[in-house]
């Protein structure tokens, strides 16, 4: 009896182990095949503007996984940064724009931080910032002819 005891017993460790294999393999492969969210960068340094410069500024988003992407929510630290963003799904291997605007009008250095909210998940909550300092005595900046391409196709891609 003893012995039918125990190797019921070896048995059922083997079953079990064999489960627990199969449970980390099958995980490993959830992950491996889902949505990965990806930033061209995590932080947008404006440098020093003059007050009531073009606040704008834009992060580029990408699926580097091979389900669609979808961002949920755009949060703001503060109400004097205003997000906007498309809940469009971000299929794999493209890329969307988030829109950050920031309220240039309030003179000082500034550090502020945006929640990005996803579906991702490995990483549902990523943070990116925009940092600067709004100057009265800063340099005139004006935009190149590429930065102003640039800014227009990403204000057409963002109303489309």
């Amino acid at each position: 009896m003893f012995h039918k005891i125990y190797l019921t017993n070896i048995l059922t460790f083997k079953n079990m182990k064999k489960l627990i294999a199969g449970i980390a393999l099958f995980g490993t492969f959830a992950l491996a095949s889902a949505q990965t969210i990806t930033f061209d960068k995590t932080t947008f340094d404006y440098g020093t503007i003059k007050p009531n410069a073009d606040g704008t500024r834009f992060f580029t988003v990408t699926n580097s996984g091979d389900k669609p992407l979808i961002l949920s929510n755009v949060k703001p630290s503060c109400g004097c940064t205003t997000p906007e963003f498309s809940q469009d799904p971000i299929m794999p291997g493209k890329s969307a724009k988030i829109k950050v605007g920031y309220n240039t009008a309030i003179a000082g250095p500034f550090n502020k931080m945006i929640e990005v909210f996803s579906n991702d998940p490995a990483n549902n909550r990523s943070v990116i910032y925009i940092k600067g300092n709004v100057d009265a005595n800063a340099p005139e900046k004006v935009l190149t002819p590429a930065e102003q391409k640039e800014a227009a196709k990403a204000e057409k891609k963002l109303q489309n």
